[in-house]
C-alpha cells in the first residue's frame, strides 16, 4: 500500500480498525495490496447487489485508500455535490457531446495521483455481457487494470493482479476471466458471464 491514496492521516488508524473490525464480525477477511503505482483503473466484481458498493467502500476503508468512482452529474449539485466529491465522486454528464470514456480520461489527466473503480457489469441485474468502457479508458489514459473482487461465497474481499491493458483486448479479457471464474456474487443467479459484447 503506498501514501498516493491515502486519507487524511487523522482518519487513518481509528477509521481503518474500525472498517476491518466490522469486516471482522461479519465473518469477512481483506486480502492482497493495492499496488504502488500513482494511478490506476479498479474493476469491482462481481456487482449483483446494492451491498457491493458497500462492501467496496469498506474495504477502501479499510486500506486506508481514497478510490474515486463514477456517478452522474446531477448528484454532483447543491445540496450534496460537496459530499459526494468528498468521497470520491467522478461526474459524468452522458448528455454532453464529449462521450463518457474521454470524459473519465480527462479526470485521470487532470490528476497526479488516481485510483478509480469500476463496475463493469454496468448494472445489478443479469447480463449476457460485459461493457467494455472500463477497458477504453484504461487503454486511452495509460493506466493499468488492477482486479478487485468481493467472493461471496469466500467472504472475501481484496486486490488480485494488475496489468497495462494491451490493446488485445481479447487478450487481455481472458486475463480477466481466468482471474474472476471462481468469484461468487451475493446473487449468483445474476452474475453474467465475463465476455465481450459481440461474443454474447
Amino acid at each position: 500500500m503506498t501514501d498516493s491514496y491515502r486519507r487524511p492521516p487523522e482518519a487513518n488508524l481509528f477509521i481503518s480498525w474500525l472498517a476491518r473490525f466490522i469486516f471482522r464480525i461479519a465473518g469477512w477477511q481483506v486480502t492482497g495490496e493495492i499496488p504502488n503505482i500513482p494511478k490506476m483503473l479498479m474493476t469491482g466484481a462481481p456487482h449483483t447487489s446494492n451491498w457491493d458498493g458497500a462492501v467496496f467502500y469498506l474495504f477502501s476503508l479499510s486500506v486506508r485508500a481514497h478510490i474515486y468512482f463514477l456517478g452522474k452529474h446531477t448528484l454532483f449539485k447543491p445540496p450534496f455535490g460537496g459530499l459526494m466529491r468528498w468521497a470520491g465522486g467522478v461526474p459524468v454528464n452522458r448528455t454532453t457531446t464529449v462521450n463518457a470514456v474521454d470524459q473519465v480520461v480527462e479526470a485521470f489527466n487532470a490528476h497526479e495521483r488516481m485510483a478509480l473503480i469500476i463496475a463493469p457489469e454496468g448494472t445489478r441485474s443479469l447480463t449476457d455481457h460485459w461493457k467494455t468502457g472500463f477497458y477504453y479508458i484504461a487503454l486511452k489514459a495509460k493506466v493499468p487494470i488492477v482486479m478487485v473482487y468481493d467472493d461471496y461465497s469466500r467472504r472475501r474481499c481484496g486486490v488480485g493482479p494488475h496489468f497495462m491493458p494491451s490493446g488485445d483486448i481479447h487478450a487481455d479479457f481472458k486475463l480477466i476471466q481466468d482471474f474472476y471464474a471462481d468469484k461468487v456474487g451475493r446473487h449468483p443467479e445474476k452474475q453474467g458471464p465475463i465476455v465481450l459484447p459481440q461474443d454474447a
